[in-house]
């Protein structure tokens, strides 16, 4: 699904804001799900960056880890640039290894889309409100007011990672999936 992402997306308009089909999302699923072979390559990008951000949702605890949120919600009222990304490195540290590599890929991924905004009208603000909820969830339910608070500060969380991955998770995250 990466893979398809980082070639296809930079010059898809919308993507992650754009959703493909629901029948073809939800008969993918199934078959993703029951561990049948998918070629997603013939599907709609659409629905693979749909099935992605699913796939997202589903990790339990989250990918960023539900309980470290009030960390990272927090990392955004450190001092400067400098001091916010050391905070977000040593906040990975604290995560699985399989979670840092995902989000290595991922950001990965967005940052190549990023790069392209101008054609597919995609900016790490845009990027960020579509991908944040499925990347960090409170570990408890909350009110639809707090809910909200909470969304707009992980979109921003998200947009600062889209914007400093390369010196957050290194300058190779522009290449983990070699040339388009």
């Amino acid at each position: 699904m990466l893979s398809l992402l980082y070639q296809e997306g930079p010059s898809t308009k919308g993507i992650f804001r754009r959703s493909g089909s629901a029948k073809t999302f939800k008969e993918l699923k199934e078959k993703l799900d029951s561990g049948t072979e998918v070629d997603l390559a013939r599907e709609s990008i659409f629905v693979t960056a749909s099935l992605f951000k699913d796939f997202l949702r589903n990790i339990p605890g989250s990918i960023l880890s539900s309980q470290l949120c009030d960390k990272w919600v927090s990392v955004l009222d450190q001092g400067n640039n400098e001091e916010k990304i050391k905070s977000i490195q040593r906040l990975l540290e604290h995560l699985p290894r399989a979670n840092v590599v995902l989000l290595r890929y991922i950001f990965g991924v967005l940052h190549g889309i990023e790069m392209r905004s101008e054609e597919n009208q995609m900016n790490a603000f845009n990027l960020a409100v579509c991908i944040a909820p499925s990347l960090l969830w409170p570990p408890v339910s909350s009110t639809p007011d707090i809910e909200s608070e909470f969304i707009k500060k992980i979109s921003g969380l998200v947009q600062f990672l889209i914007e400093n991955c390369c010196r957050i998770f290194g300058d190779e995250i522009a290449s983990l999936f070699g040339e388009i």
